[in-house]
């Protein structure tokens, strides 16, 4: 383990041994930090696994239907009857933190469908519509789930690093370099008791 560049002195001795306990107190800090988030992210992955699986099924259905919708009433009226349909899902995103971590909230709004006035569309029409409505909605929860999840995984690998860097080479290195004056100053005072022995003998 390589020594940090500095005095053998005893005034550097105690900056070091203060600085050891700093980082050894930082350590225990980020370890903390690095268990919640391995938690959060445990527990974030459970429920993002949830809404995936439960978007695949919502997705299927609405296509379901939007296939159902073009076999009765044909792409060409399908379109037409999809011109100037107001929204149906308004998105407001917001942002959060939580353990440090910031992220995009996401909340989406369903409204009403409004009736379409078009003699030949069928109830279909307005199955397709509600269901990619409630899809949308649903798509907008699974993204904020997911954009969460990456969000606090990176962190939790920054905080990972940060703890191992101090563990395995910055505290180390500190001590290495306490013991080492430690040692220097030792060495000085016998040679300078062998000395004051000498002089006192001769």
């Amino acid at each position: 383990m390589k020594r940090l560049k500095v005095p053998p002195t005893r005034n550097t001795l105690l900056q070091l041994g203060k600085q050891v306990k700093f980082l050894t107190q930082g350590h225990d800090m980020l370890e903390k930090k690095r268990e919640l988030l391995t938690r959060v992210v445990q527990d974030r992955l459970k429920e993002y696994r949830q809404l995936r699986h439960e978007a695949e099924a919502k997705l299927q259905e609405a296509y379901r239907w939007m296939a159902i919708c073009e076999l009765r009433m044909g792409s060409q009226i399908l379109r037409q009857a999809s011109i100037g349909l107001p929204p149906s899902v308004e998105v407001d995103i917001t942002n959060r933190s939580s353990v440090g971590v910031e992220y995009s909230s996401v909340k989406a709004k369903t409204f009403p469908l409004q009736p379409v006035g078009l003699m030949w569309t069928d109830v279909s029409f307005d199955e397709a519509r509600a269901r990619m409505t409630e899809l949308v909605a649903f798509l907008a929860q699974l993204g904020e789930a997911e954009n969460a999840l990456m969000r606090f995984v990176v962190e939790q690998r920054k905080t990972q690093k940060r703890v191992n860097a101090l563990k395995y080479n910055i505290i180390p290195r500190y001590k290495t370099t306490v013991s080492h004056i430690r040692q220097a100053l030792e060495e000085d005072e016998r040679s300078t008791l062998f000395q004051i022995k000498v002089l006192r003998g001769g």
